[in-house]
């Protein structure tokens, strides 16, 4: 991979402080990856500014994705970093990585109030208070008539090719949703997807269907995810059935979703390289609810993960101040 090298201020025209000496010594060099989405590109770049403004590291942010970062790092120690790595996709080989010492696990919480669910539209929320999980608002198809057939109600999940699109199918049908006479709706696309959301919520017309946090849609339009009644019915069930083609899923079991985990993980050469950099990582947490509303801010301003970094610098010191010391705050506020 090509390093893409952080230029922290080279746009808006604004100096850079480096930090220390003394700093630079005890940091080093800090290879992040950069993964490709909003939230994870806006945490490299929060990264990357406050360890090099603060702490006086080196920092190159380098292009990455789930998959193919956790094999670098796993196979490479390359990248150092992970800052946003969501870790049901590499759940078994990461939990291997770790017991052998190779990857370390610096932050399970880097976001709060993140999944995936089924959501309605804070509108209907306040309208029907009484139906406030899945299961209540099943009973109530009436309620979201699909446009096709309004004797039954839309449910709305994801477009074909999709992973979650077999967890939706397969939900649908441990459910008995078709008895209880909904329609499982292929959006076609993610623009589908969020169409249909956007459509609704900016009507006042109720909508049922599938999404995940920390996303622009759900801070844009305020979604509310429901519980479910029915507690997680074990990995056998979701990783050997929930989640695989229909035809490998002969019995689906109702169950809550499975819980959507995200780690901040290292590997182990910057561990022992690592210092104050890794104290950083530790105590860095993005409330899920100022999240959406940065992912909005980068949707509606077509802003980079590094325009959106410096946005929340300035707007949300009230946040990032808690997860450093006053000196190294100091800096930081300095390079704003």
């Amino acid at each position: 991979m090509t390093n893409k090298t952080l230029g922290v201020l080279g746009a808006l025209g604004i100096s850079v402080c480096f930090g220390s000496a003394a700093f630079a010594q005890e940091c080093g060099d800090v290879s992040i990856a950069e993964m490709d989405w909003a939230s994870a590109e806006l945490m490299a770049n929060v990264d990357a500014i406050i360890l090099e403004e603060g702490y006086g590291c080196d920092v190159s942010l380098i292009p990455g994705a789930t998959t193919t970062t956790f094999a670098s790092m796993s196979e490479k120690a390359e990248p150092d970093v992970a800052p946003e790595l969501w870790i049901n996709a590499v759940r078994d080989p990461l939990s291997a990585a770790k017991e052998e010492g190779s990857l370390v696990a610096l932050n399970d919480g880097p976001i709060t109030g993140l999944g995936e669910g089924w959501w309605v539209t804070p509108a209907f929320a306040e309208e029907h208070p009484e139906l406030d999980t899945v299961e209540k608002l099943l009973e109530r198809p009436d309620l979201f008539p699909y446009a096709e057939d309004e004797s039954k109600g839309a449910f709305v999940g994801c477009p074909a090719g999709w992973g979650c699109q077999l967890v939706n199918a397969n939900l649908f049908r441990a459910f008995d949703m078709e008895e209880k006479g909904w329609v499982l709706v292929d959006p076609g696309s993610a623009a589908g997807l969020d169409g249909s959301m956007a459509k609704a919520a900016d009507r006042g017309e109720p909508w049922f269907g599938y999404y995940w946090s920390p996303t622009s849609m759900i801070g844009k339009y305020n979604m509310v995810m429901l519980p479910f009644e029915a507690e997680f019915a074990g990995r056998e069930n979701w990783d050997g059935c929930i989640a695989l083609a229909e035809q490998d899923c002969q019995d689906p079991q109702p169950t809550a979703w499975t819980v959507s985990e995200v780690e901040t993980v290292v590997t182990d050469d910057f561990m022992e390289k690592g210092g104050v950099a890794a104290d950083y990582f530790k105590a860095r947490v993005f409330p899920g609810d100022v999240m959406n509303a940065m992912l909005v801010f980068m949707n509606e301003n077509q802003a980079t993960g590094e325009d959106a970094a410096f946005e929340f610098l300035m707007t949300h010191e009230d946040i990032w101040t808690q997860w450093v010391g006053e000196d190294v705050a100091a800096k930081v506020k300095d390079a704003l």
